[in-house]
């Protein structure tokens, strides 16, 4: 039980187990996705959780799958949750159910393109001022640093900023989360949150699937759908043949 404890002392153990919870059965190469650590630093906390028993593996191929385990954390349930508190508890655990079913049911957009491109092109892209500005009509500001504050400018002088947001997650070339809103908005429940993922598709290809969450509504829904969908397209334009779209989808 030591081992189980040591096990879940280390967050990204946990969050290791939440995406195996997510999606069991996942490689190596599969967990180190979109994490902003070597394989080797996974890999030795896979060997904890694997001490641990939370972790077990199995060969197919070449290939060693990872599956959680949830045994340990049964026994630790049973040991000191469920016969002193089972009724409660469960009523609390029915009550966060709802409360995140309720979460979920904010309305996402979601869009993935292949781009003839490389992740670091992409990226740079969909970071660098100058770029952003020839394909999207606004320029996106920031140091692009994880914390930092970031800015999508017009580009005829004013210095104005239709979107701002705060930079949650940036790793070069595979993943950017930023916050989104118009300046002062009012959001009781907080900016909607975009996610860049890129995954690369051989030497030349990128899969680029852009995920806007936290939309208030089916309108903002609809409003976000038919921007993304209009800069996306440039986007892959501008990247592929040197220059943008001669009529911008959103004119």
């Amino acid at each position: 039980m030591d081992k189980v404890f040591k096990a879940l002392s280390d967050a990204t153990r946990r969050r290791l187990l939440d995406r195996l919870h997510e999606n069991n059965g996942q490689t190596l190469s599969e967990l180190c996705d979109g994490l902003a650590m070597s394989r080797q630093a996974i890999t030795q906390h896979l060997g904890l959780l694997e001490a641990a028993n939370l972790v077990s593996t199995t060969r197919r191929g070449r290939e060693k799958l990872h599956y959680l385990n949830p045994v340990p954390l049964h026994e630790i349930q049973e040991r000191w949750i469920d016969k002193f508190e089972r009724p409660r508890l469960r009523a609390l655990s029915a009550l966060k159910r709802k409360a995140e079913h309720a979460m979920s049911a904010k309305p996402q957009f979601v869009y993935t393109t292949y781009i003839e491109a490389t992740p670091d092109k992409v990226w740079e892209a969909l970071t660098d001022p100058g770029m952003t500005a020839a394909y999207w009509g606004h320029s996106n500001v920031s140091d692009w640093q994880p914390g930092s504050a970031w800015e999508h400018r017009r580009t005829d002088g004013s210095g104005i900023a239709d979107v701002v947001g705060t930079v949650v997650e940036a790793v070069p070339a595979e993943r950017l989360v930023i916050t989104w809103a118009s300046p002062g908005e009012d959001r009781p429940n907080g900016p909607s949150t975009v996610t860049f993922d890129l995954k690369p598709l051989g030497d030349t290809v990128v899969r680029l699937t852009v995920t806007h969450e936290n939309l208030r509504d089916e309108a903002e829904h609809r409003q976000a759908a038919g921007g993304w969908t209009a800069v996306l397209s440039n986007l892959k334009t501008y990247l592929e043949t040197g220059k943008p779209l001669s009529s911008p989808l959103w004119s």
